[in-house]
């Protein structure tokens, strides 16, 4: 899926640059090779059907938020900071590294995974993990605060999983899930906010904490195989219907408002 979503997150006050800076800024390689790009014609200002060539590295260029510029044939905006939605897909791995299973990094254009940071780590990041065999709800962005914000477990951000069991789940399964149940590398309860159960298979449970396989060990403490699982909310973000397993877009002004409210 191409940056071509609406509203993007962030400030938008206008920011003078150089071409070669915007390019460097928006993770297209290094400044030399963002140079070649605009020297070799590959750079056009404004919109797809009208932008214009710009062969001057050094042209300085008024930006904000949105502003679109052209690369190679494709439509780019400028985000000072880039906020996604992905729909992960089942057999992928939130790593960059990943060991077994296709990255879900690679379902993104290289210019999103080479953003330049301070810190030796470029690109956006995934706001936390997922199983390999998870589908669903993950937030991917390059600033920092935010996912610091998110992840930590001092905020408890509330996260709604669908879950299917392999079982019928009974009542008592419910109530001990809502009672906190202790998992095997804490003496300390994990319990769930809220369950809606939606079918004899099937709940809905909200989770403020985070960890390793949580899920799928919180449902076998109390004796239930999870044989489907999908997160479909963060805070008071749901995952919109028509956004299909493995694509991304930006997050609009009023999505990235509710997760900044959420953490």
């Amino acid at each position: 899926m191409s940056a071509k979503a609406q509203g993007r997150g962030g400030a938008n006050k206008p920011v003078r640059m150089q071409l070669q800076d915007l390019l460097f800024s928006q993770g297209f390689g290094t400044r030399r090779i963002c140079q070649g790009l605009i020297e070799q014609g590959y750079t056009r200002v404004g919109w797809l059907d009208q932008a214009t060539v710009c062969d001057d590295p050094w042209a300085e260029v008024e930006v904000q938020r949105d502003w679109p510029f052209v690369v190679q044939g494709e439509q780019w905006f400028y985000w000072p900071k880039a906020y996604l939605m992905m729909h992960k897909p089942a057999s992928t791995e939130c790593s960059q590294k990943p060991s077994h299973w296709p990255s879900v990094y690679s379902l993104l254009p290289a210019p999103l995974r080479q953003r330049p940071q301070k810190s030796a780590v470029q690109g956006v990041q995934a706001v936390g993990r997922l199983d390999q065999d998870t589908t669903g709800l993950l937030l991917m962005t390059d600033d920092g605060t935010l996912i610091h914000q998110l992840a930590s477990p001092k905020h408890h951000v509330p996260k709604v999983y669908d879950i299917t069991t392999e079982d019928p789940i009974e009542p008592d399964a419910i109530e001990r899930l809502l009672a906190g149940v202790v998992l095997n590398d804490s003496p300390v309860p994990v319990r769930a906010q809220a369950i809606e159960q939606i079918s004899d298979r099937v709940i809905l449970m909200t989770l403020t904490q985070g960890k390793y396989h949580q899920v799928k060990r919180m449902l076998a403490s109390v004796g239930h195989l999870v044989v489907g699982l999908h997160r479909s909310k963060i805070g008071a973000l749901s995952l919109p219907a028509e956004l299909l397993a493995g694509q991304w877009r930006a997050l609009g002004l009023a999505e990235l408002d509710l997760i900044r409210q959420s953490a």
